[in-house]
């Protein structure tokens, strides 16, 4: 399976653009339970970073990373990692419910943290990292790849910001995923381990909502999720979706979900539909159905008319560098810590609201 068709293992690579010399910024990746650490790093090292360590206790994850980052040493536990006084910044892809308290021993060693979403599964846990961020002045930021690995996503930010369609008013995501059941690891399908299906993949649309409308909070109005499909995993949800409404009076609609079907030739039609008062953009991110196999589709129509670009290669991931350069300048140029923390919470509150309806 390639891996445009395997969204577990999507690892986008883009053009090295380096904010910084060789080793100036040494990290290191550790808890390789999901194959976003290596977009993870990926994006990092073609920002300039570099990566010194790798820790799992699973020899085969251990060896799988080296076959991709050979030069990386290989720490005999994690503490190694994180008595290493050059390590400025520790990334990882834990399984979901161990990601906290992961984040919260990296901190405490006077290091940043780089996870992988959803960063919390319960709101104790969201609780407990502000007190250790509060308490340390460290940084606790999340890898939300459906904005900040996807060119068209960025291109979209910028298009925003700049007043192209005016005032948001309404934000659609829509994020389906390719199950492929038969390769996930067990606490995948366990709710208290991956958090439910809003907590998890819904994670990356309420993250979108926030930077494209602007708000910095919301209410839930509605949510739900369903098992319509999997009756052998009674605690995974296969469909999920909710409806907010932020402070800034913008709405929002999500709908996720494990239904890919085999014949679309990615893992995702991951689709954002950006209402303004001025014009609308839509953004069809890994690819346009049936007619072009590449993502990065961006559909803008506005009052000069309908404009269709893609901008694959053309972007690039500029989040990277400057998370790189926030660790360095204790600046917050790439995302705040409170943007970070809400899109989480976001998830948490709408998680914990959905009804069942299958």
């Amino acid at each position: 399976m390639s891996a445009k068709a395997d969204g577990m293992n999507y690892a986008p690579q883009g053009k090295p653009n380096p904010v910084v010399k060789s080793g100036e910024f040494p990290f290191a990746a550790a808890f390789l339970e999901h194959g976003h650490i290596y977009g993870q790093c990926n994006g990092l090292i073609e920002a300039g970073a570099d990566l010194r360590w790798v820790y799992d206790s699973d020899a085969k994850k251990v060896e799988a990373f080296r076959a991709k980052f050979p030069s990386v040493k290989v720490a005999r536990s994690f503490d190694e990692i994180l008595s290493d006084p050059a390590i400025k910044l520790v990334t990882a892809a834990a399984i979901p419910n161990e990601r906290a308290a992961i984040g919260c021993r990296v901190m405490e060693a006077g290091k940043d943290y780089f996870t992988d979403k959803t960063p919390f599964t319960t709101l104790d846990q969201l609780q407990q990292a502000k007190s250790v961020v509060a308490k340390t002045a460290r940084k606790y930021m999340v890898y939300y790849s459906e904005r900040l690995h996807v060119e068209s996503a960025m291109y979209a930010t910028d298009l925003v910001n700049a007043g192209a369609i005016g005032r948001v008013i309404q934000v659609l995501g829509l994020g389906p995923h390719r199950l492929g059941k038969a390769s996930r690891p067990d606490w995948f399908f366990k709710k208290a381990q991956y958090g439910g299906i809003l907590c998890d993949i819904g994670s990356h649309q309420f993250e979108q909502f926030l930077t494209f409308s602007g708000a910095t909070d919301a209410t839930v109005t509605q949510a739900a999720v369903a098992n319509y499909a999997n009756p052998d995993k009674p605690e995974f949800e296969d469909f999920g979706e909710a409806s907010l409404v932020g402070n800034n009076g913008a709405s929002n609609y999500i709908r996720v979900d494990w239904f890919t079907p085999d014949g679309l030739g990615t893992w995702g039609d991951g689709r954002t539909v950006i209402l303004g008062t001025q014009g609308y953009i839509e953004l069809r991110k890994y690819i346009d159905v049936a007619r072009d196999k590449r993502g990065d589709q961006v559909y803008l129509v506005d009052a000069r008319g309908e404009h269709h670009l893609n901008v694959e290669g053309q972007v690039g991931f500029r989040f990277f560098g400057e998370l790189i350069l926030d660790c360095l300048n204790r600046t917050e140029k790439a995302m705040t810590q409170a943007h970070a923390f809400k899109a989480a919470e976001l998830c948490l509150l709408a998680q914990a609201a959905a009804k069942k309806i299958a």
